[in-house]
């Protein structure tokens, strides 16, 4: 059955493991997420569960927000983020998930919003290669050429060429972590290596897919 549950991203430190080896993990504060919806084929074409996450007041909701908390009977939450699953069935309007959902060894994939880092040159957003150091070049940190001519006479620039730009602040995943370690006393997970998103940030926390054979 795959799992998933809403955090948020505390930081970063490290623990010692049985066998005595140092392991970078993440600290993700997994306090219980509730299901506030859940998708069929039959109903919607697909099939999905929708978790809310985080305390919010009321007099912050919509009438469209509040109507739908209200239809499913849950407290109004500050978050909602859809998943699909292939189990939804198996999930109901109301249950909470817990950090207990997971345990030690378990692979997950992790979904955040990448740290923005403004407007960036091509060196840094995309690792090209700078150009020349002497006197006579002046191309030393410039994207190069554009491409070539097109028939009709003038040069494009083709969609989706890699040129300077907003770098972060865009959907990230990062797959096949490993679960070192839960606390379920405090819904704490500590998940191996580094996961998108800054401190504070929300983040996904999935079973990992297996790959079909």
């Amino acid at each position: 059955m795959s799992k998933a549950i809403l955090g948020k991203k505390l930081g970063m430190t490290q623990v010692f493991t049985e066998a005595g080896q140092l392991v970078p993990v993440t600290v993700v504060e997994a306090t219980p997420s509730v299901v506030v919806r859940v998708k069929t084929d039959e109903t919607d074409g697909y099939q999905a569960i929708q978790l809310g996450y985080g305390d919010i007041k009321e007099k912050h909701l919509t009438k469209p927000m509040q109507g739908q908390f209200d239809k499913a009977g849950v407290t109004p939450v500050k978050y909602l983020r859809e998943l699909r699953l292939q189990e939804a069935g198996d999930y109901t309007v109301g249950q909470t998930l817990a950090a207990d959902i997971f345990a030690a060894g378990d692979l997950v994939d992790v979904i955040g919003t990448s740290k923005g880092k403004g407007f960036a040159g091509g060196i840094k957003r995309h690792n090209f290669s700078r150009g020349p150091e002497s006197h006579g070049s002046k191309s030393h940190r410039e994207p190069g050429s554009m491409g070539a001519m097109t028939s009709g006479g003038g040069g494009i620039v083709l969609k989706g060429k890699k040129l300077p730009g907003q770098m972060g602040g865009n959907q990230s995943t990062v797959q096949r972590l490993e679960v070192v370690r839960v606390d379920t006393d405090r819904n704490i997970l500590l998940i191996k290596g580094g996961i998108p998103g800054a401190k504070g940030s929300l983040v996904m926390v999935r079973s990992t897919v297996k790959p079909n054979k």
